[in-house]
């Protein structure tokens, strides 16, 4: 691999701007630190870097990737035109043109995105993860048999926990059709309901293609929060900062597991992470209950990259650096393109 690339750092922004607009005022903006992160360490390697917002145009991909043909994209767009199932079409686009690009493929991005489908492929893997249903949008509503309270609904294919609240938590009939009924009605999406697993929550980050490497897991804890409400990731408790403070939610390194169940985390994500065919990296969120029990909620294809996220983290203490965390993402969207 060249020494010296020719980089497009392509992102996803809440409005259009033409090619050529540099982003310096907003990646002053902390709503920006992947971005700026992404971009500083790809400058700082050495990288000839280039960057591109998409908004609800396509055309300006495909002006740019004619026009100036980049080595590599350097992959971080999440949705298109506000349509967080639309970041699998972006990577189609680049796979059709033959455009080296980092993160996992627009299969599985699929996958990922749709989180019963997900839950399908790992169950026939034999993987344990909640028991759950899914509730399309025009249909009617009625609590499973098969599903037993407490419960919690979320959005099919939404991301960053966005549509889940502590409301998200039902434990009865009324409160499960009240809030699959907001997921249909006030988010204009598909449901799915999954048991509520007690324990901890840990967050298992992963590197790698054929060779996988499982990094140091991270945990939130939850400080103040009442003991006797559920200790879910909601969106407030992983992006509010104010709430955080207010109830000393941190997310930190995970304190010490019971004698062997670090092994037992390692071949689980493993094995979920060839199941669903992820290349280059993940994240993949579990549960342990206080039986040692590991559950899989669910994997992150091309999760956070920002230097404080999870991935960034646990690459530094397991001795890689940020700027060669990016790097040795670089590296693995190659090998995995050849």
């Amino acid at each position: 691999m060249k020494k010296k690339l020719k980089v497009l750092l392509l992102f996803d922004s809440p409005y259009f701007m033409p090619r050529g607009y540099d982003f310096n005022e907003e990646f002053r903006d902390p709503d920006w630190d992947t971005e700026r992160d992404v971009y500083r360490a790809l400058q700082q390697i050495g990288h000839d870097v280039n960057v591109l917002g998409l908004h609800n145009d396509i055309g300006i991909l495909l002006e740019e990737l004619k026009e100036n043909r980049p080595d590599i994209v350097f992959n971080l767009a999440e949705v298109f035109n506000e349509k967080p199932n639309f970041d699998k079409n972006v990577v189609w686009l680049l796979e059709m043109l033959r455009v080296p690009y980092t993160g996992v493929s627009p299969g599985s991005l699929l996958i990922c995105n749709n989180k019963a489908l997900s839950k399908k492929i790992l169950t026939f893997h034999k993987i344990k993860v909640p028991d759950f249903q899914t509730f399309h949008k025009n249909h009617r509503v009625g609590l499973p048999k098969a599903l037993k309270p407490p419960l919690i609904v979320k959005p099919l294919c939404e991301e960053a926990s966005r549509g889940i609240s502590r409301a998200s938590v039902a434990d009865n009939e009324k409160s499960f059709i009240k809030r699959v009924n907001f997921i249909h009605k006030s988010m204009n999406m598909d449901a799915i309901a999954e048991e509520y697993i007690e324990g901890r929550e840990l967050y298992i980050s992963v590197l790698g293609n054929r060779r996988i490497k499982i990094l140091p897991p991270r945990e939130t804890t939850f400080g103040q929060f009442p003991e006797d409400k559920p200790r879910i990731g909601t969106y407030k408790a992983k992006w509010d900062d104010a709430y955080r403070k207010r109830w000393g939610i941190k997310n930190v390194f995970a304190k010490r597991l019971p004698d062997g169940v670090d092994k037992k985390i390692e071949d689980i994500c493993k094995k979920a992470y060839r199941a669903l065919n992820i290349q280059c990296y993940a994240r993949i969120d579990i549960r342990i209950t206080p039986e040692s029990v590991v559950y899989i909620l669910e994997a992150n294809a091309n999760p956070c990259l920002a230097r404080e996220d999870e991935i960034a983290q646990s690459a530094e203490k397991s001795g890689i650096p940020y700027n060669e965390l990016i790097q040795k993402i670089i590296k693995l969207a190659f090998q995995r393109n050849r």
